[in-house]
């Protein structure tokens, strides 16, 4: 289950957005398909992804911002720019060109150092722009939490798009990144950093909420976006049938 698209229009071309975008897939097929092996890719990893142990040494400390724009694969790469695509123009709209920037940029920082702090001995490398848009994800809830998520809802053959708030949406997502942060699963997902990314999203995004009124802004529109939303024809998904003679 997984978002596709919003109801939220944004209102100016979200330049700073397309061009995050960009210059990730840019910078994934400068290294990824060439790479010769996997120890290869490994050591590229090590040398510009996030590693603690190094950073806490004063080694390779441009790694804070390298990490941001690396992914371990095609899924890495497609779900995280799926996500700062649905999300990111209603933010760029709100806050400007520069301010957004500074804000992703913000946001991957603090979920960088949420993990080198909850581990700062590691020598595993952490890859990937999800603590950034996780801060994204973050600020989007808190000034649009009843914003329309189309969601894909995928079980074994069965496919239908639902129509939900974004607060259920993005509340839950949170929510099993903090669960998983405290059971500690180790399944290579850095979820400490998605954690710390959306939580930086939030606190930075409160100055643009209280300029809008705060509370009152929420009121304004009952936590739906200040403008008309876009409207998509949602139809059952049609699952062949066989007859019987």
């Amino acid at each position: 289950m997984f978002p596709i698209r919003d109801h939220n229009p944004s209102g100016r071309r979200p330049l700073v957005t397309y061009a995050l975008i960009a210059i990730n897939i840019a910078v994934f097929l400068a290294y990824f398909p060439g790479a010769d092996s996997e120890q290869a890719l490994g050591w590229f990893f090590y040398t510009w992804g996030l590693v603690p142990e190094a950073v806490m040494s004063g080694q390779n400390s441009v790694t804070v911002i390298t990490h941001m724009f690396l992914h371990g694969g095609w899924m890495h790469l497609a779900g995280n720019m799926l996500f700062l695509w649905i999300f990111g123009d209603n933010l760029e709209d709100e806050m400007g060109h520069l301010r957004f920037l500074l804000f992703y940029l913000g946001c991957g920082l603090a979920a960088a150092a949420l993990q080198i702090a909850a581990d700062p001995a590691s020598a595993a490398p952490m890859v990937g722009a999800s603590g950034a848009i996780a801060g994204v994800l973050g600020g989007y809830l808190l000034l649009f939490p009843r914003a329309r998520i189309d969601v894909l809802f995928i079980f074994v053959i069965f496919f239908r798009v639902f129509s939900i708030s974004a607060w259920i949406v993005l509340g839950v997502w949170f929510g099993l990144q903090l669960l998983n942060s405290a059971s500690g699963a180790e399944d290579g997902v850095a979820y400490l950093a998605h954690v710390g990314g959306f939580v930086a999203g939030v606190v930075l995004t409160l100055p643009a909420l209280m300029k809008r009124g705060g509370r009152g802004y929420w009121a304004q529109n009952a936590g739906a976006p200040p403008h008309p939303e876009t409207r998509y024809k949602i139809t059952p998904t049609a699952i062949p049938r066989v007859p019987k003679r």
